[in-house]
């Protein structure tokens, strides 16, 4: 099967985060073993979901690993011209959910691998596909702890996140926490004998708000990202049962996106200690008042040096030494510190199409990954 054809079975697959991956990695695994590569795979605890890790090659020695995530966003409130789970060519593109980001390469790597099998390889060749990785590479985590506990480290990773088939040196670190806002309870008719749990968010909103700004104007810089300072942003807040009723929970969610100058543990404290104060203000009068936040879900930045042998050993695979960071995040950090592998992004398409409706690579980017794939093939058997 060629990378097209894989990709459309790959898209068929409705590997939405909330859902399972598994009917997708026991297609990969019979597809692999085919050719015989054996799989190995790391269940979830429900094993609706599972990570696969196989090698190609001599297994005595480090090769070089392809990354990519099997997840795929959820296509829920989004108006698609066509149905997201089938493959539509046209006007030179491949549309489909995870077209971009990232079944394209998950499918060229899959190609390669079956390539692979029928050569002699002097350097192993490692696939590594997970799962959950887009709501805060939760997946993958489960593999590579098994790996590490071997001993494994790949000369290189490769993560194939849609960069254009440009190489990506790094990217900022992520941390998601919760606010979760206490007052107390009443009727609204005498909302000031009560505590309002939705207003102590809104303050707390204003104490998120007045960092970002701080940040924004003296903050850590890095020119290399298109924000080139550490963001703060909300994206859910929920509170309230009734317009009558003075609200006594509200939940706010938030993450922080670090430049590698900042220390977003360093962040969350401040804003810790900021919603103390908040709470604290209203305890004389309200001794229920509390704000409590707790730290959700981390994934570290990537940062690899653009001098290294990793970035000059796939320029030479994509034809160009020319390297970038991207502002969203992936597994690179995660493989780069627990693994201690130089760990690169470049993959086929653009992130501008991806989470979108009509998402889409196009049958350009998918031909220059494939021959990436190719070039670094005939490297492996060299």
């Amino acid at each position: 099967m060629d990378t097209l054809t894989l990709l459309d079975r790959l898209i068929a697959f409705e590997t939405v985060s909330r859902g399972p991956n598994r009917p997708l990695i026991d297609f990969v695994r019979t597809v692999l073993a085919e050719h015989g590569i054996a799989a190995e795979l790391v269940e979830a605890e429900d094993g609706g979901k599972a990570n696969l890790f196989c090698t190609i090659g001599p297994s005595d020695r480090p090769g070089i690993m392809l990354s990519g995530h099997t997840d795929v966003v959820p296509v829920t409130g989004q108006d698609w011209t066509s149905d997201p789970f089938r493959l539509r060519i046209a006007d030179g593109r491949a549309y489909g959910r995870g077209a971009a980001d990232m079944k394209g390469f998950v499918a060229s790597a899959l190609a390669m691998a079956m390539r692979a099998a029928g050569r002699d390889l002097a350097v192993p060749l490692h696939l590594a596909f997970s799962h959950d990785e887009e709501i805060g590479c939760v997946g993958v985590r489960s593999l590579i702890d098994r790996l590490a506990a071997r001993g494994f480290r790949p000369r290189l990773t490769i993560v194939g996140e849609p960069t254009g088939m440009r190489i990506a040196t790094g990217h900022k670190g992520k941390l998601a926490a919760r606010a979760t806002c206490r007052g107390v309870a009443g009727h609204s008719a005498l909302a000031p004998q009560a505590l309002n749990a939705i207003h102590l968010a809104c303050d707390v909103v204003g104490a998120l708000r007045a960092r970002q700004d701080a940040l924004a104007e003296s903050g850590a810089r890095d020119p290399d990202y298109a924000v080139p300072y550490t963001t703060i942003h909300v994206g859910q807040i929920a509170g309230g049962t009734a317009l009558n009723i003075v609200p006594n929970r509200c939940t706010l969610d938030f993450e922080i996106r670090n430049v590698a100058a900042d220390n977003p543990e360093t962040i969350l404290a401040e804003i810790v200690a900021a919603g103390e104060a908040i709470a604290a203000a209203q305890q004389a009068d309200f001794p229920e008042a509390r704000i409590a936040i707790e730290r959700l879900n981390a994934y570290p930045g990537l940062a690899t040096p653009v001098d290294s042998e990793a970035v000059a050993f796939l320029g030479s695979l994509v034809g160009s030494g020319e390297t970038h960071k991207v502002a969203f995040g992936t597994e690179g950090g995660l493989f780069a510190g627990h693994l201690g592998t130089p760990t690169l992004v470049c993959g086929p398409g653009s992130m501008d199409q991806g989470h979108k409706p009509d998402e889409f690579v196009t049958l350009a980017q998918l031909a220059a990954c494939d021959a990436m794939m190719d070039r670094l093939l005939d490297r492996l058997a060299a």
